[in-house]
Protein backbone atom coordinates (compact mmCIF):
# COMPACT_ATOMS: atom_id res chain seq x y z
CA UNK A 1 0.00 0.00 0.00
CA UNK A 2 2.98 2.48 1.00
CA UNK A 3 4.26 1.71 -2.46
CA UNK A 4 1.19 3.03 -4.07
CA UNK A 5 0.85 5.86 -1.92
CA UNK A 6 4.19 6.72 -2.98
CA UNK A 7 3.99 6.31 -6.73
CA UNK A 8 0.43 8.83 -6.85
CA UNK A 9 2.60 10.88 -4.92
CA UNK A 10 5.55 11.15 -7.76
CA UNK A 11 2.60 10.98 -10.65
CA UNK A 12 1.01 13.99 -8.94
CA UNK A 13 4.16 15.91 -8.82
CA UNK A 14 5.33 15.20 -12.49
CA UNK A 15 1.78 16.47 -13.21
CA UNK A 16 1.71 19.77 -11.50
CA UNK A 17 5.54 20.71 -12.63
CA UNK A 18 4.16 20.05 -16.32
CA UNK A 19 1.45 22.23 -15.04
CA UNK A 20 3.51 24.84 -14.58
CA UNK A 21 6.00 24.73 -16.92
CA UNK A 22 3.19 24.24 -19.44
CA UNK A 23 1.80 27.80 -18.14
CA UNK A 24 5.12 30.00 -17.54
CA UNK A 25 6.84 28.52 -20.98
CA UNK A 26 7.88 31.36 -23.51
CA UNK A 27 5.66 30.30 -26.23
CA UNK A 28 2.42 31.10 -23.57
CA UNK A 29 3.63 34.84 -23.08
CA UNK A 30 1.62 36.14 -25.16
CA UNK A 31 -1.88 34.41 -24.34
CA UNK A 32 -1.09 35.35 -20.29
CA UNK A 33 -0.79 38.72 -21.49
CA UNK A 34 -4.44 38.79 -23.06
CA UNK A 35 -5.19 36.80 -20.27
CA UNK A 36 -4.13 39.66 -17.57
CA UNK A 37 -6.19 42.26 -19.27
CA UNK A 38 -9.93 40.77 -19.34
CA UNK A 39 -10.78 41.80 -15.98
CA UNK A 40 -10.42 45.72 -17.44
CA UNK A 41 -12.31 45.40 -21.21
CA UNK A 42 -15.22 44.20 -19.02
CA UNK A 43 -17.77 46.99 -19.36
CA UNK A 44 -18.47 49.34 -16.10
CA UNK A 45 -21.71 47.83 -14.43
CA UNK A 46 -22.00 50.88 -12.08
CA UNK A 47 -23.01 53.18 -15.02
CA UNK A 48 -26.66 52.28 -15.11
CA UNK A 49 -29.31 52.11 -12.19
CA UNK A 50 -32.43 50.22 -12.71
CA UNK A 51 -35.52 53.32 -11.45
CA UNK A 52 -38.90 52.40 -10.89
CA UNK A 53 -41.81 54.70 -13.13
CA UNK A 54 -44.61 56.09 -10.95
CA UNK A 55 -46.56 53.40 -11.87
CA UNK A 56 -44.02 50.49 -10.35
CA UNK A 57 -42.51 49.44 -13.84
CA UNK A 58 -38.82 48.48 -13.65
CA UNK A 59 -36.91 50.95 -16.19
CA UNK A 60 -32.71 50.43 -16.93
Amino acid sequence: MAMLTAIATVISMVVFLGICWWAWSAHRQAANLESALLPFALPDETTTRPTTSPDGELRS
